[in-house]
Parts: C-alpha cells; sequence; structure tokens
C-alpha cells in the first residue's frame, strides 16, 4: 500500500491572509493551456494581485501572472496575465454565488499546488481586515514568537 503524497506547492499568496480574513476553504481545478503547465511545474507563478470572480455561472481566476517559459514556444501568443476558468461543481458555484452577492465576501486565491499531476487552486472566502485587525494579528503573531523564545531558553 503506497503513502499518501502530499500535493506539491506551486505558488502562495503572501498577502491573502493579511488582508483577509480567510473563513471557508475549497479546492478548484484550473483549464491550462500547454505552456501554462510547463511554466507551472518551474514555478513561475504569481497569485498576489489576482482573485476570483462567479459570472453567468462559472467561476473565473482573474490577474495571476504565469510567465511563460523562454524556450517553450506556444502555438498561440503567450498571455502572462489571462482570465483563468476554474472548475467547481454547479453546487459549490450556487454556494459561493450566495456569499459573495449576498453577505458581501471576497474569493481570495490562498495557493497553487499539485495533485495527482493536476494544478489546484485553493480558494478562500473572506472579508476584508480592516487597519486594527492587522495590528491586532500582528502583535499576536509577535506575542507567539516571544513565548516560543522564553520557552525555548527555559528548556534547556
Amino acid at each position: 500500500m503506497k503513502a499518501a503524497k502530499t500535493p506539491a506547492l506551486i505558488v502562495r499568496n503572501p498577502r491573502a491572509t493579511h488582508d483577509y480574513a480567510i473563513e471557508e476553504r475549497l479546492t478548484a481545478g484550473l483549464v491550462l493551456e500547454g505552456w501554462e503547465v510547463k511554466s507551472l511545474r518551474q514555478k513561475r507563478a504569481h497569485l498576489k494581485e489576482s482573485y476570483a470572480l462567479i459570472k453567468g455561472g462559472e467561476a473565473w481566476l482573474i490577474g495571476a501572472h504565469i510567465s511563460p517559459l523562454p524556450d517553450c514556444s506556444p502555438q498561440s501568443e503567450a498571455q502572462p496575465v489571462r482570465t483563468r476558468k476554474l472548475l467547481l461543481n454547479r453546487r459549490e458555484i450556487a454556494h459561493l454565488t450566495g456569499l459573495v452577492e449576498r453577505k458581501g465576501y471576497t474569493l481570495v486565491p490562498l495557493k497553487m499546488y499539485w495533485h495527482k499531476n493536476r494544478a489546484k487552486l485553493e480558494l478562500g472566502v473572506g472579508r476584508g481586515k480592516q487597519t486594527h485587525d492587522k495590528r491586532a494579528d500582528e502583535r499576536r503573531r509577535e506575542w507567539e514568537r516571544e513565548k516560543r523564545k522564553l520557552a525555548a531558553r527555559f528548556t534547556r
């Protein structure tokens, strides 16, 4: 019996948890072109300024940047920042539509990873944080860091 492999991380969105309070997470597949898959294997992607949108009963990833490889020649013109379709089932799209339209949540791409040789995107459903929330989170992280340092010093 084989052990389950952990998903291989391609790219993380470092600003997502800083700018948004993530309340729910879900995984979506991506519709990619061949050159994009090759570029993702080389980890040439950014999710920093990207977001997800539900339009016409379909989910879309907007603003994600996938750099083409210099030695790869795509059949069509390589567009690093293009709108990519997300693969979600109808029930998931209906659930997300209800959250985004009625309750004012935002769909934020958190990370992109490989799962069974398929590129997957982890989406977070969350609300934007205000400045005082960001400061409180920073204070909490610093306090946790200090506690770990103190615990390490006294356990020697």
